[in-house]
């Protein structure tokens, strides 16, 4: 597996540009070029602090059955492109339809 092009591919998935997701996580955004450009191995302490910004577990990150992508869905791409606040929000909305 390409460590570099799997977050690339989750990255872009968020809409997220390099310099943002590098400031989210609260690494260096040149340490997270070179990772993604395949120059450097991340260590799992990088890789954690990326999943949890990108909203994956790292056994997803590993996942061959995620790796093509999460979804196909226009609709499961919006949801994993929300805020933490906004999924909660249409989560909520989601449990009314319920009743």
């Amino acid at each position: 597996m390409e460590i570099g092009h799997r977050i690339r591919e989750l990255r872009e998935q968020k809409n997220y540009t390099i310099n943002k997701l590098a400031n989210l996580a609260g690494v260096s955004q040149s340490y997270l070029r070179d990772v993604e450009l395949e120059n450097k191995n991340p260590t799992i302490a990088f890789l954690s602090l990326i999943c949890q910004t990108l909203d994956i577990s790292l056994k997803d990150f590993f996942n061959e059955k995620t790796q093509t992508g999460i979804s196909d869905d226009p609709i499961v791409q919006a949801i994993y492109r929300l805020t933490p606040e906004q999924k909660e929000a249409l989560l909520n909305f989601l449990k009314t339809l319920q009743n």
